[in-house]
């Protein structure tokens, strides 16, 4: 009975070992690179590193986002709404420098430590705390923009709806 389970036992530990295998670099005359798993004529041996692994966060980790998001939806309930005053949604204007000047504002207004952050096209552009942003040299063409309340960890808190705007600027051809 002994010997069967550590036969098992021992197939599991082999099974579970990581299989190491040779790979193989070759180089043609015409500079073009292959891998394989078995040697060829020329080819020379590539050592591999080892997988990245990635651990998960412990559950109490978790359980503080949690209440990091119970934090972000009270500070956000203060706030009745935020949006841009300027550009108006679906807008199209000429910027020979592409610099646009966004206003935003919030009801009721900021809270202490509070900013507006506007994002264009996913990606933050700008904050401010006056509600007036300015972005330079965007590109022309059509943009989506977005405004946050972010409190003072930068921690989205409150975010309006998306516009959208379009840009003419001349051509360097022009």
């Amino acid at each position: 009975m002994y010997l069967k389970s550590g036969l098992i036992a021992g197939l599991f530990v082999l099974l579970a070992t990581p299989v190491f295998a040779e790979v193989y670099r070759n180089v043609d005359a015409y500079g073009n690179v292959t891998y394989s798993d078995e040697p060829s004529e020329g080819s020379e041996a590539v050592e591999v590193k080892p997988v990245t692994t990635i651990t998960l966060p412990k559950p109490q980790t978790v359980q503080e986002t949690d209440k990091l998001r119970e934090e972000v939806r009270r500070e956000g309930a203060a706030y009745d709404s935020v949006s841009f005053s300027y550009p108006e949604n679906n807008q199209a204007f000429y910027s020979g420098s592409g610099d646009i000047q966004f206003e935003v504002t919030s009801t009721p207004g900021l809270q202490a430590g509070h900013k507006y952050e506007v994002t264009l096209d996913g990606q933050p552009v700008g904050q401010s705390s006056s509600g007036s942003i300015t972005v330079n040299n965007v590109f022309r063409g059509t943009h989506e923009a977005r405004v946050h309340i972010v409190d003072e960890n930068g921690v989205q808190v409150k975010t309006g709806s998306a516009i959208s705007f379009t840009v003419h600027r001349p051509s360097v051809l022009n």
